[in-house]
């Protein structure tokens, strides 16, 4: 076994590890963190599989980005544990089912040779001038462009509905209108008053 493969069970394991406690932690800012964790070690399995510039987006986008804007939604809101908890066990048959697929699916991927799959062939090693981004950009915008677009007018929809559901008009908020502050001119909110100054002898 090389070292690459020790560090591929050490980083499986912590993953897991880690993504079992995000599901089964009570306290919500432990579950965040929790998550953190996860996804540092999904970096660096990507970084084991030659994907820099996956694992760098990963850390920054989401550990630096998402999550630090999770847990401050978190820390902010007052958020109800027993109600949230509420539908645990009646979605639980749903979520064991899934994560069995899931076992068994990756028990495949693992163990194919053990139940007569051809094994995956090996990774090709590249040159010394080898990028994966410049690779990723050639696949995602000849091979996969129309998945490509597909998947973004989908997050623009997704971002059009969350504006659409969160834009609601409060009765105890004094609402805004934006067609009459563009509308607003200098000489309707200020007005110029010359004030006489008195000289002291």
């Amino acid at each position: 076994m090389s070292f690459q493969d020790i560090l591929f069970y050490i980083f499986s394991a912590i993953l897991v590890a880690a993504a079992l406690g995000v599901i089964t932690m009570r306290n919500p800012v432990n579950s965040a963190l929790l998550l953190v964790l996860s996804f540092v070690t999904c970096a660096g399995l990507w970084l084991l599989l030659e994907a820099e510039f996956l694992a760098i987006t990963l850390v920054l986008v989401y550990v630096g980005a998402v999550m630090v804007l999770f847990l401050f939604v978190v820390m902010m809101l007052d958020i109800n544990l027993d109600r949230l908890r509420e539908g645990f066990w009646k979605w639980f048959p749903f979520g064991a089912m899934v994560a069995l697929i899931m076992v068994a699916e990756m028990s495949l991927v693992l163990m194919g040779k053990y139940f007569g799959l051809e094994e995956m062939p090996a990774p090709m090693p590249h040159d010394a001038d080898y990028s994966n981004t410049r690779e990723l950009g050639r696949l995602i915008y000849t091979e996969y462009v129309y998945a490509f677009e597909l998947a973004a007018v989908l997050l623009l929809v997704a971002m059009v509905a969350a504006i659409a559901l969160t834009l609601r008009h409060r009765e105890d908020k004094r609402p805004t209108d934006s067609s009459k502050q563009v509308k607003v001119k200098k000489e309707d909110r200020l007005r110029i008053v010359s004030i006489s100054t008195i000289k002291k002898d």
